[in-house]
């Protein structure tokens, strides 16, 4: 590469990477570096689309009250405010670009999801809106002068005098090592569904973005919160895929093993109860029957209607043998959205000047305790156009926040900590590899938790950390970032002594309003 400098840095190909570029170009000289292709990411496997208050008796009020109450008392009311006000806007912006929404009578087709009081979602291509979105952005990204590196894994964010000033990069094919500078340095790496043993995230889902900001002394947030979506196929032999929450907000019922529908014994919203609410029904429901998996069924409703309306999920289930428009799928939990990340405000800036965080990787708590479906892709819409306004000097300036180093504590909105160095009386931890770390997370630190299992967790994380050699490729760097991103997520969980969104705890089952706060993690220096 012969340039090496850029006015934006952009670390992620997903839609709030591709969406921040597009913004950006027409302010300064754009490079977005991805560590496999260009399209591997969790984008595209998004199914149920967007929530956005554009229908008849719909309102921004009514989409931040439910925002609000799917939060479960931890979402910012202005980072709210911001994505409910702002996000027709957004969402008109992806049409002018070309995304294909499906439409009624001319009129944009808008679903319902859980927890939802209206229906607001728009989607596209019945349940591949994801895809349609990823491949919109794309096609213009190579339209573009935007720089693209595929292939380019960022190892570490440069820093000097408290700003962030560049990245170095391995580029995974050739093992060379780049270095590259950045006027503004944009975090927007997605999830972190690979740190589970089952999960709706592809492969590159292992949360670098989260570590490489806390690494490099970033703030990062409510790494306690990670969704699990209810209903993923469950079939040996079968990934985890997506049955959209659409599925649901189309009639769809969740059925035991003897075809009971079960919901309404948890919520009063059945089927369409949060998501936390119903992961949790479910995980107890198997319980009861002994492990398997409960049902989900839509072969009550006409069956073009089912083709129609969720294409890639019919043909996904008879390639493995199942017509869902005629008997029930298998579905179980799995690992699908983090709520914490990267601590950053409503303009995207993180603690670390330079920095900036959006998306998935980054935590306004704009989702709170449990996120509303569908309010992802809106997130990384909205943010995205602010982080660029920011790096403009629009933004106004930042005030003192709590959570930030350095500054006093002021009420309880948050609490800060560092990582705790344990006792290791653990002597027979198992080896470390992904997949027994996948293991130990889906086990103690999933849908339920306690906290001698967390305790247990917290120190094999470390004795891992302690003793894992220096990371030289794409695997072993992957596996340092998880095992990071699994420790903060340990110490989170053991420090909530309470039950709240989806963190759900056996040995302290209700919320407290002591734990109404945000715990926010820097790097211990020592550690």
């Amino acid at each position: 590469m012969e340039k090496t400098d850029y006015d934006y840095i952009i670390i992620g190909s997903g839609i709030a990477g591709l969406n921040t570029a597009l913004l950006a170009q027409d302010h300064g000289s754009v490079l977005i570096l991805t560590k496999g292709r260009i399209e591997d990411c969790n984008t595209l496997y998004a199914q149920g689309g967007i929530a956005a208050a554009l229908g008849p008796g719909d309102s921004a009020v009514l989409h931040m009250q439910d925002t609000m109450t799917a939060g479960a008392g931890l979402c910012d009311p202005e980072a709210v405010s911001v994505l409910t006000r702002e996000g027709p806007q957004r969402v008109a912006n992806l049409i002018k670009w070309g995304v294909p929404f499906d439409t009624i009578h001319g009129q944009i087709a808008l679903g319902r999801e859980g927890a939802h009081s209206m229906p607001r979602i728009l989607h596209a291509g019945g349940d591949a809106t994801g895809q349609h979105i990823e491949t919109t952005l794309a096609q213009r990204v190579a339209q573009s002068e935007i720089t693209v590196l595929e292939f380019s894994l960022a190892t570490q964010i440069l820093v000097e005098e408290g700003r962030a000033y560049g990245v170095d990069v391995l580029d995974t094919a050739s093992g060379q090592r780049l270095e590259f500078r950045g006027r503004s340095i944009i975090l927007a790496t997605g999830g972190a569904g690979q740190l589970y043993r089952y999960t709706t995230n592809p492969q590159v889902a292992t949360g670098d973005g989260v570590a490489l900001a806390f690494n490099a002394g970033a703030a990062v947030m409510d790494l306690e919160f990670y969704q699990f979506h209810p209903t993923a196929f469950s079939m040996e032999g079968a990934p985890s895929f997506l049955l959209s929450e659409a599925m649901r907000g189309e009639g769809a019922v969740l059925r035991d093993v003897q075809g009971r529908a079960f919901m309404a014994d948890y919520h009063p919203l059945a089927d369409l109860a949060p998501r936390d609410v119903v992961s949790r029904a479910i995980a107890n429901e198997m319980e009861k029957a002994g492990g398997g998996p409960v049902w989900l069924d839509i072969s009550h409703l006409p069956a073009d209607t089912v083709q129609a309306r969720f294409p890639t999920i019919y043909s996904f289930c008879m390639e493995h043998g199942l017509d869902i428009t005629k008997e029930p799928a298998p579905v179980a939990p799995a690992a699908h959205y983090m709520m914490g990340g990267i601590k950053a405000d409503v303009w995207g800036r993180t603690s670390l000047d330079g920095l900036y965080a959006c998306g998935e990787a980054a935590c306004s708590a704009v989702h709170g305790a449990n996120r509303l479906a569908s309010n992802s892709l809106l997130d990384t819409l909205v943010f995205a156009q602010r982080v660029v306004s920011s790096t403009l000097g629009d933004a106004p300036n930042a005030g003192v926040d709590p959570a930030m180093p350095g500054a006093e504590p002021q009420g309880p909105a948050y609490a800060a900590a560092t990582l705790t160095q344990r006792q290791l009386v653990c002597a027979s931890a198992p080896t470390l590899s992904r997949e027994s770390l996948q293991d130990l997370m889906w086990r103690n630190v999933g849908i339920t938790r306690n906290g001698q299992r967390l305790l247990l967790s917290a120190r094999i994380l470390q004795l891992w950390q302690r003793t894992m050699p220096k990371p030289e490729d794409l695997p072993s760097y992957e596996l340092a970032n998880m095992v990071l991103l699994a420790r903060l997520m340990v110490e989170a969980a053991l420090l909530r002594q309470e039950s709240r969104g989806s963190h759900f705890r056996e040995d302290f089952p209700q919320p407290s309003e002591q734990w109404e706060k945000h715990l926010v993690f820097t790097q211990d220096i020592a550690r």
